[in-house]
């Protein structure tokens, strides 16, 4: 397939590692990638930075001046996505949009396919703009496919498109596997000295955790310390539970994290049960049992179907039950039935990889191109957009 790639994204690259970077690394060995995120407002004049990331993949960050409300940041943002489709010499590229809300600066571009990867419902999400949904849904009507990153929310979206694909969360199994290969001199330095036993979780701290069930299972097993890495979002930071036993460490990168897991006894998800939670696919948890540890869970639906039924992740739905199923855990180290119940994780997770992901999506995308090219098509692009 040739031809280039433009991705808008609502999530800054340098974020956390996760899905879009997973996946555009991945395009971008085949063709060059602009991930366009989001604006910052720090520049009197409209303009753009560039980052190169990695070979063949750029991060294009517009900048423009502050205090504009959104509906008066269209404008200057579709004069900049022209200024880097002209001077990149961008010619029709598959558009792969992760928020509905780019289409305000995107809609006039001319593509090849149009991808919609909907990792989450962000209607779902604090201080999502009432806009949106009506934005998503004219998505649906000019996106050629639509991927989830998960199931239940593949069921909430199919009925609006004829071509969703279910795409949950993947794993780069090798490099959480290196967690296993524990040396205690190998600590980090912030965590060195945190007593044993060690419950650890790491992502993004928002209204997706409930700090309430993190701080009840603090408090219910004192003798038991939290360490807790990821950046704090939409959350005010001196409203986190304080207590002797809960170790908030900050951001750590994806090259960080299996140093970290490799330094604890169990992984939790202590998510909250609330619209930011209801179509979640936690990336986190193929990453914790590629790393050879036991996960406690609250009940995602993605997580207990199929992780909880089939035994791979104990589900606990409160404060009680949560420390007991960590107390089942803790037990079971070390034991037969933890290298069986191990062999179990890692039978599934063998069966999944981001490279796999990709290479799905990438024959779905090429089939699409495919059919472009026939003489009808040509005739009758119904879903390419020009200005």
């Amino acid at each position: 397939m040739a031809g280039d790639l433009l991705c808008l994204s609502h999530l800054r690259w340098g974020f956390v590692y996760q899905r879009p970077n997973h996946l555009m690394s991945r395009w971008a060995r085949e063709r060059r990638v602009f991930f366009v995120e989001e604006p910052v407002f720090d520049s009197d004049t409209p303009r753009l930075s560039f980052d190169e990331v990695e070979p063949n993949l750029k991060v294009v960050v517009p900048h423009l001046q502050g205090g504009r409300p959104h509906e008066d940041t269209e404008r200057p943002l579709r004069t900049l996505l022209d200024e880097l489709v002209t001077d990149a010499r961008v010619r029709d590229p598959i558009l792969w949009m992760y928020t509905p809300m780019a289409l305000g600066f995107s809609r006039h571009l001319r593509r090849s396919v149009t991808v919609y990867d909907c990792m989450d419902e962000l209607t779902g999400f604090r201080g999502a703009p009432p806009i949106l949904r009506e934005l998503e849904h004219e998505l649906f009507r000019t996106a050629d496919l639509v991927f989830t990153g998960g199931h239940s929310l593949y069921e909430a979206k199919r009925p609006y498109h004829a071509s969703v694909h279910a795409f949950p969360s993947s794993v780069d199994a090798a490099h959480f596997a290196k967690a296993r290969r524990r040396d205690p001199r190998e600590d980090p330095a912030d965590q060195r000295d945190i007593p044993h036993p060690r419950l650890g979780f790491y992502g993004v701290i928002d209204e997706r955790m409930d700090v309430e069930l993190l701080q009840g299972i603090a408090e219910r097993r004192p003798q038991h310390h939290y360490v807790v890495l990821g950046p704090v979002a939409k959350v005010d930071p001196a409203q986190l539970p304080q207590l002797p036993n809960l170790h908030f460490l900050g951001k750590k990168s994806y090259e960080q994290l299996p140093r970290y897991l490799a330094g604890w006894d169990v992984a939790i998800m202590p998510f909250a049960l609330n619209e930011a939670t209801r179509y979640i696919s936690p990336t986190k948890t193929l990453e914790y049992l590629a790393a050879g540890k036991p996960v406690v869970s609250t009940p995602i639906h993605d997580v207990v179907r199929p992780y909880g039924e089939q035994g791979l992740v104990r589900i606990a739905r409160d404060a009680d039950e949560f420390v007991e199923s960590v107390d089942a855990a803790l037990a079971e180290l070390g034991t037969s039935k933890f290298a069986t119940r191990r062999a179990s994780c890692d039978d599934f997770v063998a069966q999944t990889s981001w490279e796999r992901t990709w290479a799905e999506m990438h024959s779905l995308v090429g089939h699409v191109l495919e059919l472009r090219t026939k003489p009808e098509a040509q005739e009758n692009p119904c879903s390419i957009i020009s200005s």
